[in-house]
């Protein structure tokens, strides 16, 4: 059945030789059977030796040449299916199954890792993933079913059925890693899922039953809440950077030249101890299956089109399949309580239950990560269950802090993260109870808050604060108008709700204005000064003016929300918020140029109709001496008793809503690979990679810590802000 070396000695010269020897054979030209006895002796390696890089290197190149017509690849999955399987009738025990389904995960990563970076084509059939013609097919491989189908059942349900434990701790961090390996066929393709786009292993993952995919989900969600760590008594310490020779230069056979690898091979011993890799593979693995999109060409396109490409198709002409794991995370449900059980509503899908107060906790400590906060978000966004609950915590400031404090650090945060960051406050803000509570929740100090001391300040009034600062980085630095909207958006959505606004926040408001009325007062003298050159000098196509008119329309606009913002707090919440109507006493003079523009004048009568009436009220007071912020508040204050707000013009309340864009995975597929990229262990072949453009250098591309992954991706697709009434 083929020949193999005869039974490894555990320890000393011995084993390594034998190692060498079973790897060489493995990537050399001879192929051996599936039954043959060579697969138990490879798979039963120990983990104690080491090699360099570069002969890793070496063994792959090896390997892509003969794989071909050996199929090895294939069929170390196929023993990997029968191992995961075995294993899996005994999770509890540290069995020699489980240690090979170890071995056979690693050295199936390492090679498919490389095979799917170096195809000289898009047709992933240049893997050889299935047996040849002349391989007698076991009797336990169903006919007609792929291997890719097998082996990713196997994995999948291993990790959705045995519980972790520090006996299945490493096979559950090989298997996760393998997993990322076999779904990065998508860094292959471009930013835009097309018809011909193909990705085995992701697909295969997507076909599985329901009940499947609910118990992967459930599990990878229970592993980034319970973030493992677990210490094997073996150590993996190959793969270093030092040139260790050892056995590589006492041995001089053939497959001598070629080399083991460490089973250590994606593991950086120097990465944060308090960090759960196992926690940031299922999280990374998690939102790529979620932001799957399978492309299908419509029946009658494909019919009347032999040779397509997907650069000729028009989107209307294809559709996406129902993402399974999508719809599982929809579905998850709080473990303590479920109304649609309780109201003998039906699912739409299998039910994932798992603790929703763990599951809000861990958030809270990880938001400052990128992957938690996109996981935020797909939960926000697609789980209403979990957004009802997040409404109705009452430390809401548990999510609400970390958010906001990566929007104070913008400068070294990127533009993507801080566009998500404000799209999940959008999507609070559309709730009323959020925005009452919020100004509720007293805050006893914000320490990372360094402009001045925010003493008992309130978390809406800290959020009012942060979201100014943000628009006032972005006309600075970024100068995104989406960002500018969806700042604005969550800020006229609290609006009618504002309760006690502090007087830093009062006076920020107001501040907007004054900086909006400014950027706008500029676009104007632009646009008149270029008006001005065009009729004497400019051509009839040039562009420069229409380009400043955009700008200063969308300036208008954005003039207009601040007014309704104002508006709206003066008009549903004025007794309420004396520090908003000394702030704009304070500054009257700023409001006064746009008091008559055919934009602003109906909003504008009610900010003056408030301010008549205070002034006169200040003015009927006999004061000896000079006006103190006290007694101007304090006479605010009484007078607010007497507001009914008569001539008031009553203007129907901005409604902003979160609505995702038609084909979001243009922008999430290349974002979520983007993370996992920069953070994660492996070393990806960029030259390989057509996902995203690529541009920084390798070695800061591989760094495990923070990266400026704005310099690598932008943001191609934006959300829809759209505002309702």
């Amino acid at each position: 059945m083929g020949g193999v070396p005869s039974t490894p000695r555990w320890g000393g010269d011995t084993t390594e030789e034998t190692a060498e020897y079973l790897i060489g054979t493995f990537v050399g030209d001879k192929s051996f059977p599936i039954s043959s006895e060579y697969w138990n002796k490879l798979l039963e390696l120990p983990y104690d030796v080491h090699w360099p890089a570069n002969r890793v290197q070496q063994a792959c190149e090896a390997f892509a040449r003969n794989n071909c017509s050996t199929r090895h690849l294939a069929k170390i999955l196929i023993h990997l299916t029968w191992c995961l399987q075995e294993s899996l009738s005994t999770p509890d025990v540290l069995s020699m199954a489980a240690m090979k389904a170890v071995n056979a995960s690693y050295i199936s990563s390492v090679f498919l890792k490389y095979s799917i970076e170096n195809l000289k084509s898009e047709n992933l059939e240049d893997l050889y993933l299935s047996l040849d013609g002349f391989e007698t097919m076991p009797n336990n491989i169903p006919k007609g079913e792929s291997i890719i189908s097998m082996v990713m059942h196997a994995v999948l349900n291993y990790i959705g059925k045995a519980d972790i434990s520090p006996k299945t701790y490493l096979l559950h961090h090989e298997l996760l890693n393998f997993m990322l390996i076999a779904l990065s066929t998508q860094l292959l393709s471009g930013p835009s899922p097309g018809p011909n786009d193909i990705h085995p292993f992701i697909d295969a993952a997507m076909s599985e039953e329901s009940s499947l995919v609910g118990l992967v989900v459930q599990k990878l969600l229970l592993n980034y809440i319970s973030r493992p760590r677990y210490k094997s008594n073996a150590s993996y310490t190959m793969l270093s950077e030092e040139n260790q020779l050892g056995v590589l230069k006492r041995v001089g056979s053939a497959a001598a030249n070629i080399v083991l690898f460490p089973l250590s091979y994606f593991v950086n011993s120097s990465a944060e101890a308090s960090r759960s890799q196992l926690a940031d593979s299922s999280i990374n693995i998690l939102l790529i299956l979620i932001h799957y999109r399978k492309c299908i060409l419509v029946e009658s396109v494909k019919n009347n089109n032999a040779s397509v490409t997907s650069d000729s198709l028009l989107k209307d002409e294809t559709y996406f399949a129902e993402n399974p794991y999508c719809k599982a995370l929809e579905n998850v449900r709080d473990v303590e309580f479920d109304r649609l059980d309780i109201e003998g509503n039906a699912h739409g899908g299998p039910i994932v239950r798992l603790s929703f107060a763990s599951l809000f906790d861990t958030l809270g400590m990880c938001l400052a990560d990128e992957t938690s906060v996109l996981l935020l978000y797909a939960l926000v966004h697609g789980n209403s269950d979990f957004l009802e609950y997040v409404l109705v915590r009452t430390d809401i400031d548990t999510l609400l802090m970390p958010l906001l404090e990566t929007l104070y650090d913008a400068s070294r945060r990127t533009s993507n993260q801080i566009y998500m960051v404000l799209i999940i406050l959008l999507i609070l803000s559309q709730d009323a109870s959020f925005n009452a509570s919020i100004h509720k929740l007293i805050l006893p100090t914000v320490p990372w808050y360094q402009e001045r001391l925010l003493h008992q300040t309130s978390l809406g009034s800290l959020m009012v604060i942060i979201l100014i600062r943000t628009v006032k980085y972005n006309m600075s630095k970024m100068r995104d108008v989406y960002l500018h909207t969806n700042c604005l958006a969550a800020l006229a959505n609290m609006a009618p709700h504002v309760h006690r606004l502090s007087s830093y926040a009062s006076q920020r408001l107001v501040s907007l204005f004054d900086m909006l009325s400014r950027k706008y007062a500029k676009l104007a003298e632009i646009k008149n000064d270029k008006m001005q050159i065009i009729d004497c000098e400019l051509k009839d196509d040039d562009k420069l003016p229409e380009d400043t008119s955009a700008e200063l329309h969308i300036y208008t606009d954005f003039l207009r929300i601040v007014l309704e913002i104002l508006n709206a707090i003066l008009t549903y919440a004025l007794p309420r918020n004396p520090e908003v109507i000394y702030a704009i006493m304070h500054r009257q003079e700023v409001f006064q140029p746009f008091r008559n523009h055919p934009r602003f004048n109906e909003l504008l009568e009610n900010i003056f109709s408030v301010l008549d009436f205070f002034n006169s009220r200040m003015d009927a007071q006999k004061l000896d001496g000079e006006w103190s912020v006290e007694k101007v508040l304090q006479v605010i204050n009484i007078n607010c008793r007497f507001w009914r707000g008569d001539g008031m013009k009553m203007f129907t309340q901005l409604r902003f809503t979160y609505e995702q864009e038609s084909h979001p995975e243009e922008f999430f597929i290349p974002y979520v690979w983007q993370l996992v990229i920069s953070r994660s262990r492996f070393g990806f072949n960029l030259s390989s990679i057509n996902l995203f453009p690529v541009e920084l250098p390798v070695e800061v591309s591989y760094l495990a810590g923070e990266t400026d992954t704005d310099q690598t991706i932008q943001l191609n697709s934006k959300e829809a802000v759209e505002s309702s009434v």
